[in-house]
């Protein structure tokens, strides 16, 4: 039996109607999300994935860069097998070992900048100007200095140092030199990420440290590094793909990949085993192997850092 004085028509508790609206705007967000990040996603797959899909495929063919046949592994094996490789390998895992201090050397100055030390604006302006200039020439600068008649030969000499050294002719000397130019061409952009970042850095934390005593250098290092971690996992990524895969136009310049393969890296090899050789699909096979060791490094730094933050 129904209740009379109860209305028919009786509205529903606003607890129940906020759910639901609130489901329905989250469905609208969600749809015009995917409706503006599509365009995006289908010009980075062609940009992309079809390429890098592309090199898979004809790092098992023989590709003269007009025709191809099936070699199925016949490119990795003799890859694997080739003793250049190896030592195109070592000279990229110098690279890798000049990562570490890319990153340090621009996080402790840009902590000294941070604390407004005398100059600082000037400074910051100085060390920003290697991102402005192209790796050309930066190239030419880096022939400059280390060459036999270079500037680091005549300050060596000015020491009272009396070593003369062609630092290019070299096969280790070569890539301890590009190395060098590497660390001091990504410096001002690694410095820019981490004065951006201590920016965002809460300075309460700072005072309190300060009023426990904390040392400059343990506030450093308990406080600055941990909560900039999310900013050094950003510039390891950078500067790793730079050192792999952005080189390219700077050990041209420098040393031609030279002497031998003293300097040269993987991703100067595809340009010598494809476009001076006329190996294309060996080529090919090359840059998948730079790719996967790029993807390796990345995926193990990411759960490293993921495993600190946490």
């Amino acid at each position: 039996m129904t209740n009379p004085a109860a209305p028919l028509d009786s509205p529903k508790p606003l607890a129940a109607v906020r759910p639901r609206a609130h489901q329905r705007l989250s469905r609208s967000r969600r749809r015009a999300g995917i409706l503006f990040a599509l365009p995006v996603v289908v010009l980075e797959f062609l940009l992309l994935a079809v390429p890098l899909g592309q090199a898979f495929y004809y790092s098992f063919t023989r590709w003269d860069g007009i025709t191809s046949s099936w070699v199925g592994l016949g490119n990795y094996q003799r890859l694997f097998a080739d003793p250049n490789f190896w030592r195109v390998i070592l000279n990229n895992l110098i690279l890798l070992a000049a990562v570490p201090l890319a990153i340090l050397i621009p996080l402790l100055v840009a902590y000294l900048l941070n604390e407004h030390v005398l100059g600082w604006r000037f400074f910051r302006s100085v060390y920003f100007l290697p991102t402005a200039i192209s790796w050309v020439v930066i190239g030419m600068v880096a022939i400059r200095v280390f060459a036999l008649e270079g500037i680091l030969n005549a300050i060596l000499a000015g020491l009272g140092l009396d070593v003369q050294t062609d630092f290019l002719s070299g096969e280790y000397s070569a890539m301890l030199a590009v190395a060098i130019t590497f660390i001091w061409s990504v410096f001002g952009t690694n410095t820019i990420i981490f004065i951006t970042g201590m920016a965002t850095l809460d300075r309460e934390v700072y005072e309190a440290a300060r009023v426990d005593g904390a040392s400059a250098f343990t506030t450093f290092r308990k406080i600055t590094i941990p909560m900039l971690m999310r900013f050094v996992q950003f510039s390891f990524i950078l500067t790793l793909i730079t050192a792999f895969t952005a080189l390219f136009s700077l050990i041209f310049i420098m040393t031609g990949g030279g002497p031998g393969f003293g300097s040269t890296t993987l991703e100067f090899y595809v340009y010598q085993q494809g476009f001076k050789v006329g190996s294309f699909g060996y080529a090919a096979a090359i840059g998948i192997v730079l790719f996967a060791v790029v993807f390796t490094i990345s995926i193990a730094q990411l759960r490293l850092f993921r495993s600190r933050l946490d």
